[in-house]
């Protein structure tokens, strides 16, 4: 990532934006957009890109892992992602008016939302709700960091957290996640 980092959404914006969301037109779209970033980390082209049949198993219900496939990946970085509980919760909503077929995220029209327009709705959502200097790549990155914070907690490495990310190098996974000096203080002290 070249240049600027993208912000990192702190629990209070995403609480204020998914409160925003449910008073908006397409609220149970939106949500799901927003979780997809924020609890998957997926980027806005995977967002628009990605296909029920990449979240559901044959029988048509959500599985607990999105499969996030080549195609559609940047780099076609391709990967699994285990499916968080608050984002499988709205995936559920979403299904219940989808014909389960094509992609999850359409737009109003109902074809595929264009990456573009996903851009734009975080702009618009996170201007709205408050959260200065987030984009749509914020979401990506707080999943980077939250999942790098957590991973000594479920056993996992850096590593796990590269791939979860679809990064190449650990180089790029280390570059998303956001310092924190109160835990840089805490260990420093902890010593």
């Amino acid at each position: 990532m070249a240049g600027r980092q993208a912000k990192f959404i702190s629990a209070t914006e995403l609480t204020r934006a998914l409160k925003l969301i449910r008073s908006r037109p397409n609220s149970t779209r939106d949500e799901a957009i927003l979780l997809l970033s924020v609890r998957a980390g997926l980027r806005a082209c995977e967002i628009a890109r990605l296909e029920w049949s990449m979240v559901l198993d044959p029988r048509g219900r959500l599985t607990d892992v999105i499969e996030i496939h080549d195609r559609i990946a940047k780099k076609r970085s391709g990967r699994r992602v285990p499916m968080h509980p608050q984002l499988k919760a709205a995936l559920r909503n979403l299904l219940r008016d989808s014909s389960r077929r094509g992609p999850v995220i359409c737009s109003q029209r109902g074809g595929a939302m264009m990456p573009n327009s996903i851009v734009n709705l975080f702009v618009q959502l996170y201007r709205q709700a408050g959260a200065s200097g987030c984009s749509s790549h914020s979401g990506r990155r707080t999943f980077i960091t939250t999942a790098a914070r957590s991973a000594h907690k479920a056993g996992a490495s850096l590593r796990d957290v590269q791939l979860l990310a679809g990064h190449q190098s650990i180089e790029t996974t280390q570059r998303y996640i956001e310092g924190d000096s109160d835990a840089q203080r805490r260990l420093v002290f902890g010593l």
